[in-house]
């Protein structure tokens, strides 16, 4: 079970990450507050989740 989850987190961090370079080139194209607002919102919310993954096991209680 904690490998599926490990497996739709590294997707999760995909997509906001991906979403987020997106937005960053919609920014950048068009201008405008909610294309940067995702960006920062979907980086950081990918950069968490990346956070999260590399120490499942210390939320998990098995870790150092």
């Amino acid at each position: 079970m904690i490998t599926f989850h490990r497996v739709l987190i590294g997707a999760a961090i995909l997509f906001c990450l991906g979403f987020a370079a997106w937005a960053g080139v919609a920014y950048r194209a068009n201008g405008g507050a909610v294309p940067l607002a995702m960006a920062i919102g979907f980086g950081t919310g990918g950069l968490a989740l990346a956070y999260y993954l590399r120490h499942l096991n210390r939320f998990l209680g098995r870790g150092k």
